[in-house]
């Protein structure tokens, strides 16, 4: 309590009185040290007021100097390395105008070694009370704003990032650094930065003597397998892992406390970066105008990112919602071009199944490229709305596609999914359509290029179960999982975006590109990781007393166990190895354009149970629920029943009425 009261006012007070304060005790540090270099030298105290002439130089050479040096623009308790050779420097220059006078050329009664001992004792003293302030500063303000909370944190990796870290958190009121983790063999029992060093076998006793709430890996520069690795060790540790930026964020120096975040699912996928093909990259976007649909969404806000770090002339934003429009204008116009100049954005509202705007649109801009990833993707939803589901993913694809043909547009590129592969849901059969849509227009003419490409869950995306977790997490859980066997396929929003753009540069007509995806995760497994590397434990009945539970609720309409990435076996590798091509069947346009007209007269009546019928006639891997295909087969092409006299579940009834 003493430290604090003292602390407080000197805090308190103004830059330029703290500043004074400084001075006058370097300049008392002067006469000590003169004082002190007398009794080395004559063995015997000296009285104050026979110094003269040493302790009279002594102030006023050291003072200038140090003002010349800027010692008194550092601020103690933020003092560093750098600053303490500064100290010396200033100390050094003075010492040897102190020596030229004292020693070379000679006082009468002053002993010649004075002025070498005087501003060696000068040094320590000065160098001294910077670090005792530094020290005296940071454990006062640690006290009294933070008596109790202070946390015991490890740093995985002793290398430079990780020293620059320690280095950062030296100066926070709330975390200590106790010791890092490295495994290389020639740091392990050191002393790096005044820090210990442990190696990796040693992580479970270190955390459990030492106490320790986290773990911030700072591996930046390690392969995702190495990182991997790392990752299942510290799982069972039961503390929070956090991580660092990458590599370039280090190397440009921007290491500080508030780089360190949560660790995120992406940091678990073990997947390395995607090659970047600079050719296909430019290919049909660098110095020309791209259209990019569904602008606003996950996947469309990251293709325009991608898009615009390879330079085209113009990027048209097109959304139909106008809060999702303004956040990613705002966030793009926040990057100018290597130039220094803004990008040309175009932010355009307009839904793509209003055929007079679209067109409006692309006479008005005349786009060469467009990017359509305008869809409904979150499956429960489509499935309680299934006549939107098909007016958007399905209609809506159609009528961009012939705009895009009759304006003369030269690239066509849809954004679909695996669940257009042997669909059990709407949401999957409407985008298969779509894909047929691209495919027979593309073998009916040659002036479009269409290509689709075809992936799996994005991580963060609106549709992920990914952010869903997160948010149970923090609230305590439970976290909800549909089935214990369920598996999918993951990828992160940059890097699906990049093998996008990369893939519709190598189409020639009507290509099905499918992204690899790796190996598929059990959501399980993916929950499990997310609990223990957040610093807590999965409740089980071999562990009544974890922290957070996970609950089977059951499947949802139209979800499948597993999903594919093939509709057949025929695929063929491209150059771009993270990248093939399906060679899939298709509907001739001449039989698949009355059926879409149809589908569109169909969903214009309102009538979901045809509309449906004719969707499962469209797409032939179709494969819905059993209760779907009984209520079509009851019903078949009649008119549809009264709304309360629809079989199947209410979420089938419900969708009659909001559709």
């Amino acid at each position: 309590m003493i430290i604090e009261r003292i602390i407080e006012p000197v805090v308190a007070l103004p830059r330029a009185v703290k500043k004074v304060i400084a001075v006058c005790i370097d300049a008392s540090l002067c006469l000590l040290a003169v004082w002190l270099a007398f009794y080395l030298r004559l063995n015997e105290w000296v009285p104050l007021s026979d110094l003269g002439w040493p302790a009279l130089w002594a102030v006023l050479i050291a003072i200038p100097i140090f003002v010349a040096f800027g010692l008194y623009r550092a601020v103690f308790r933020y003092l560093t390395w750098e600053a303490l050779t500064l100290i010396a420097q200033a100390v050094f220059f003075y010492g040897l105008i102190y020596a030229s006078i004292f020693t070379a050329w000679g006082i009468n009664g002053v002993p010649r070694t004075i002025g070498i001992m005087q501003p060696a004792l000068l040094l320590i003293a000065v160098a001294s009370t910077r670090v005792f302030g530094r020290y005296w500063l940071l454990s006062g303000n640690r006290r009294s704003r933070h008596p109790s909370i202070r946390k015991n944190v490890l740093i995985y990796g002793a290398g430079a990032s990780g020293r620059q870290l320690a280095a950062a958190f030296a100066e926070s009121p709330d975390t200590k650094i106790v010791g890092f983790i490295d495994d290389a063999s020639g740091l392990i029992g050191s002393l790096v930065a005044g820090i210990r060093v442990w190696g990796p076998r040693s992580m479970m006793s270190v955390v459990e003597q030492l106490e320790v709430a986290e773990i911030y890996l700072a591996i930046p520069s390690a392969s995702q397998h190495r990182r991997n690795q790392i990752l299942q060790d510290l799982r069972s540790l039961g503390v929070a892992v956090r991580t660092l930026p990458g590599l370039l964020d280090i190397a440009n120096g921007r290491v500080s406390v508030n780089d360190v975040r949560s660790l995120e699912i992406e940091d678990l996928l073990g997947r390395e970066p995607v090659v970047l093909d600079q050719q296909l990259l430019q290919k049909n976007i660098l110095g020309k105008t791209v259209l990019v649909t569904g602008a606003g969404g996950s996947i469309g806000s990251e293709l325009c990112r991608q898009i615009l770090a390879v330079g085209p002339a113009k990027l048209l934003l097109v959304d139909s919602s106008e809060f999702a429009l303004y956040s990613v204008h705002r966030d793009l116009s926040r990057f100018p071009r290597e130039d220094g100049r803004e990008h040309d954005l175009v932010p355009l509202l307009g839904s793509v199944i209003d055929q007079d705007r679209m067109q409006r649109i692309l006479q008005a801009w005349r786009p060469d490229t467009i990017f359509h990833a305008a869809a409904y993707k979150h499956v429960p939803l489509v499935e309680h709305n299934p006549l939107e589901g098909m007016r958007n993913n399905a209609i809506g694809t159609l009528r961009m596609a012939e705009l895009a043909v009759q304006e003369g547009v030269k690239n066509f590129v849809l954004i679909s999914t695996d669940k257009a592969v042997r669909p059990t849901n709407i949401m999957g059969a409407t985008k298969r359509l779509a894909e047929l849509v691209l495919q027979a227009l593309a073998a009916e003419q040659a002036a479009t290029c269409f290509s689709m490409v075809r992936f799996g869950n994005v991580l963060g995306s609106s549709g992920s179960v990914v952010p869903l977790f997160r948010e149970q997490i923090r609230q305590g859980g439970p976290i909800t999982i549909t089935h214990p066997e369920i598996t999918r396929y993951f990828m992160t929003i940059p890097e699906a975006a990049q093998l996008v753009v990369q893939a519709s540069a190598m189409a020639s007509g009507g290509e099905v590109f499918v992204l690899d995806m790796g190996q598929p995760v059990r959501i399980i497994d993916l929950a499990r990781n997310m609990i223990e590397l957040s610093g807590r434990s999965v409740r089980s009945e071999d562990n009544p007393h974890g922290d957070i539970e996970i609950a089977i609720v059951g499947m949802r309409p139209g979800e499948k166990l597993y999903e594919e990435l093939l509709i057949g076996n025929n695929s063929c590798q491209t150059s771009q190895p993270r990248i093939m091509m399906a060679n899939e069947h298709f509907l001739p346009w001449s039989d698949l354009k009355p059926n879409l007209e149809e589908l569109d007269a169909l969903i214009e009546a309102g009538n979901v149970t045809r509309a449906r019928a004719l969707l499962c006639t469209l797409v032939a891997e179709y494969m819905p629920s059993s209760d779907i295909v009984d209520w079509i087969a009851a019903l078949g092409t009649s008119a549809p029943l009264p709304l309360e006299a629809q079989p199947g579940s209410g979420a089938y009834q419900s969708s009659t009425a909001s559709s």
